[in-house]
């Protein structure tokens, strides 16, 4: 058992003045000696993962944002204004069993009737807005960046170049560069993938008839009495595939599975010659052409497989709660503004400026932003709009990215830092992504960090919620920390609504809990460093004392 120091900005709650009204003031006393709790670090339950960004870090010993007790000690009967949350994303099956409630319906448009009602510019836009039209699979940037300048470059080196064409140059080199290893690593890994399906199918199917079921143990293995040679080598190899799941038909889907990414991505983000874009009919370099695409934000695909991560994002924000219907989002006065922008493959400057506009002149007051690429052509189409929502009073949260890289030495899009590293804005927040396993791994090992550029960390690993369909999932990424955090953002502006954007952001910033422990980074345990060290904040998003810090704040 281990005992962990946890130092706490904002003080917590031990007693709420009896009232129903939104206006109650909290008084609260501080939780003294954090440091002396000890926490058990036991295994969690299937029920408790389903739950465990709700939970409580001394209570429940996992670094959840203590939404439960929020609830129940802070909010119980207070009343809140509903916020409009625009999931900027891959869209969102707006017809899902824990969501449907809380789409949002735009009260300018009359639904199918084919005319543009509130005058915006766009028709029917009943429940936002779908910026890729019947787009599902897109290039990397840095094919499309490949493909635009390979007519200019091919076949030249720097010396031929002009000194005014050099910077561009120098960009397509790199991002040439960076398209032979990572297609040269998907490849490699297609052809891993189906070397071991083609070897493992037959040895499962084998054992399978020798055992008389297809669901055998690690156990079930080490049973067989004079094993053949040959069986020998099948009960090795189907061994260690067991490692990596509880039956081995679980190993073959996670496999088939990948054949599968592997080739979407080979197909469609390294495709050198296919012209997604054509379809919309826009120019995707020009700004000013920002009329396109349509209102189904549910995207072309009736098996609703394409938006399944904004599904996912949008039911971790807000999917009902208290409806005993699969799970509950962080924030309960929300309605989800679904605005399509992200396809399978990188985003497009031009859709993620305009989503993020719409989205603003739509209402919206908080949006969610979990995507990002290392390049990005027309960057300052994307900070304007960075620039307009702060403007606009918007708190713009964004997720910090998964390949495990310091931020303050790696640029990931979107962004608000000028080049000097200043802030353009202060109502965009970056989020990384924690882990359920309190203390040295408890920074999730693929989440990039930054003392400058990472603002704060939330819930990242294993993050049950909404996937099409009516269905449910687990999936991580720091994609699922930052909606955490936008719900909570939304649970500020529902029940504090005079506060600003940057008074939201300083909230979620100052109020978290935080620790000296050193964590793993990258999933190198070489890599460690303090945890207060790895954000601008030092902490991870705690509601329990967000909401006591914006009581405070609001009088």
């Amino acid at each position: 058992m281990k005992i962990f120091k946890i130092t706490l900005f904002a003080i917590a709650m031990s007693t709420i003045l009896a009232s129903c009204g939104s206006g109650a003031a909290i008084v609260a006393t501080p939780i003294q000696n954090i440091d002396t709790n000890p926490l058990k670090n036991a295994p969690l339950a299937d029920a408790q993962l389903k739950r465990w960004p709700a939970m409580d870090l001394v209570t429940d010993t996992v670094p959840g944002m203590s939404v439960n007790k929020a609830y129940n000690e802070i909010i119980k009967n207070r009343k809140g204004e509903t916020v409009i949350v625009g999931v900027i994303d891959s869209g969102v099956d707006i017809a899902h069993e824990d969501l449907k409630n809380v789409i949002w319906t735009n009260p300018g448009e009359i639904a199918g009737n084919g005319v543009d009602d509130d005058k915006n510019g766009f028709i029917d836009d009943v429940h936002g807005w779908n910026f890729l039209g019947d787009i599902v699979g897109e290039n990397m940037e840095f094919v499309r960046i490949i493909r635009k300048l390979k007519p200019k470059y091919e076949g030249k080196n720097e010396a031929s170049i002009s000194a005014a064409d050099r910077k561009e140059f120098a960009i397509y080199q790199k991002a040439k560069a960076e398209y032979e290893k990572e297609s040269s690593e998907i490849n490699a890994n297609k052809i891993r993938y189906e070397q071991i399906l083609s070897q493992l199918k037959p040895v499962h199917q084998a054992m399978t008839k020798k055992l008389g079921r297809e669901n055998y143990t690690k156990e079930d293995l080490a049973t067989i009495k004079n094993p053949s040679s040959e069986e020998q080598q099948q009960i090795a190899m189907l061994t260690q595939m067991l490692n990596f799941a509880d039956t081995v038909p679980e190993v073959v889907k996670e496999l088939e599975g990948g054949v599968k990414y592997f080739n979407g991505r080979i197909e469609n983000n390294f495709n050198m010659t296919k012209n997604f874009r054509g379809v919309l009919g826009d120019n995707p370099y020009d700004i000013t052409d920002n009329i396109y695409g349509d209102n189904n934000v549910a995207g072309p695909d009736p098996t609703r497989e394409n938006v399944k991560h904004g599904t996912h994002v949008a039911g971790i924000i807000g999917a009902q709660r208290n409806n005993k219907i699969g799970m509950d989002g962080v924030a309960n006065n929300v309605k989800i503004m679904a605005v399509r922008a992200v396809p399978d493959g990188d985003e497009y400057d031009k859709d993620i400026a305009l989503a993020i506009r719409y989205a603003v002149d739509n209402g919206a007051t908080v949006l969610n932003t979990s995507f990002g690429k290392y390049y990005s052509p027309n960057a300052d189409w994307v900070y304007d709009a960075i620039k307009y929502a702060a403007s606009k009073d918007v708190l713009i949260v964004n997720a910090a990215g998964n390949d495990g890289f310091d931020l303050d030495t790696v640029n990931i899009y979107p962004n608000d830092q000028f080049d000097n590293g200043s802030e353009m804005g202060d109502s965009f927040l970056t989020v990384g992504a924690l882990n359920f396993d309190y203390g040295s791994e408890m920074v999730a090992n693929f989440s990039n960090y930054g003392k400058t550029n990472v603002d704060v960390f939330a819930p990242g690993v294993k993050i049950w919620a909404t996937t099409p369909l009516n269905t449910y999932e687990y999936l991580q990424g720091t994609s699922m920390a930052a909606p955490e955090v936008a719900g909570v953002a939304a649970m500020i502006r529902s029940y504090y609504p005079k506060l600003s954007a940057k008074q939201v952001k300083q909230i979620l910033m100052d109020s978290g809990l935080s620790t000296n422990t050193q964590v793993v980074l990258g999933g190198e345990t070489s890599n460690t460093e303090s945890f207060a060290n790895i954000s601008k904040s030092g902490k991870m998003v705690n509601m329990y004392n967000v909401l006591i810090m914006a009581d405070k704040m609001s009088k």
